[in-house]
């Protein structure tokens, strides 16, 4: 995206229920108003309900959730009340290990995919093979912030687009160089996308249109945004 370019951020309306075992890709073609090199944005609770990713959990009981949770992670990190802060077997750092009850019917959980990455590739495969488009994909969730308040989205998987931008070794506007400036451009669009797409809205796809081509690519959230434990100052 470069300076000065604008971006368009267009809600994708009347993708309805997801169950496991749709075509996501299908029901995302008939109902977005695709063009080459547009970012389709998709939020991880349809993409576990088309994969399956859905499990029951008894509401009523506190300690339920929270051992589905724990379930799901690697470690636990941090414990205040219901709430648990662990890193998953995808490496990611949030609370309750993603698990989602908001948006699903009464009794089930939604956990995250499997592999959101690979999510990725399989939806943007699909998308071209549906319209003959080149277009890239990020998958979408919700995360808080260890050091500011409010939840904001952020990308769980990409393909088709390079996940960060790494702009060492060139100048700022003054002239100088830049040494620790990476840019983690899925995170941005994600978080675009959630200004139209919404927590309760029922639009769970978004498509972001007019970022800069040279950020298109082969791109992995696991590979090039998740911090490895020995550059992480707090695990």
């Amino acid at each position: 995206m470069a300076a000065g370019e604008s971006l368009l951020v267009l809600g994708v309306e009347g993708i309805g229920e997801i169950s496991p075992g749709d075509d996501l890709a299908a029901i995302i073609a008939a109902k977005a108003p695709l063009v080459a090199g547009d970012v389709v944005v998709v939020t991880q609770k349809i993409v576990s309900k088309a994969e399956g990713r859905m499990v029951r959990v008894d509401t009523s009981d506190p300690d339920a959730k929270r051992l589905l949770a724990e379930s799901e992670s690697v470690r636990v990190l941090r414990r205040r009340g219901d709430l648990v802060v662990t890193e998953t077997r995808h490496g990611f750092v949030c609370a309750n290990s993603g698990v989602d009850l908001s948006n699903v019917a009464e009794g089930w959980a939604a956990l995250l995919p499997e592999d959101p990455d690979r999510s990725a590739r399989r939806l943007r495969d699909g998308l071209r093979a549906r319209t003959g488009l080149e277009v890239a994909v990020v998958i979408s969730d919700t995360f808080g912030r260890a050091w500011r308040r409010g939840v904001t989205d952020v990308a769980l998987g990409c393909a088709g687009i390079r996940a960060v931008v790494d702009l060492r070794g060139t100048t700022d506007a003054l002239g100088r160089e830049l040494v620790a400036t990476e840019i983690c451009v899925v995170d941005e669009i994600a978080a675009a996308a959630d200004l139209v797409m919404g927590k309760a809205r029922g639009v769970p796809v978004a498509v972001v249109r007019g970022v800069d081509p040279l950020m298109l690519g082969r791109g992995s959230v696991t590979e090039e945004v998740v911090r490895p434990y020995g550059e992480d100052l707090f695990r």
